[in-house]
């Protein structure tokens, strides 16, 4: 069975566009929502997003919704901590294509985390 983890220098997940994600207000809290909305920077990307290193510069405080924990999505979106691990497999690979291509290099070693084919 394939096990999630984040993939160093991926950020995907940091493309925070509100037009890709029109469900914003239905798994998040209105004030979750604001501080979302506050971190968009005006190409879409998080404003806390480091494009040159590839790294988050609040990673140690970031909010909880950049989180993927059992707690955080259960509250989100329902998911049961049983189904995390898949939940989560399904939403980076959707993410990294979405933001990078379905051939991208980070896909490509994202896949390879799972150690499945690309």
């Amino acid at each position: 069975m394939a096990t999630w983890q984040c993939v160093q220098n991926c950020g995907a997940c940091c493309n925070l566009t509100p037009a890709d994600r029109p469900d914003l207000a239905d798994y998040l809290t209105p004030e979750q929502l604001e501080i979302y909305m506050g971190m968009v920077g005006a190409d879409g990307w998080c404003i806390n997003y480091d494009r040159d290193q590839r790294l988050c510069k609040i990673y140690e405080q970031r909010p909880g919704f950049c989180r993927v924990q059992a707690d955080t999505f259960n509250q989100m979106f329902g998911i049961e901590s049983y189904e995390l691990n898949d939940f989560a497999i399904d939403c980076c690979q959707e993410q990294i294509s979405g933001v990078y291509g379905s051939n991208s290099e980070e896909i490509k070693r994202f896949m390879a985390t799972l150690n499945m084919e690309s």
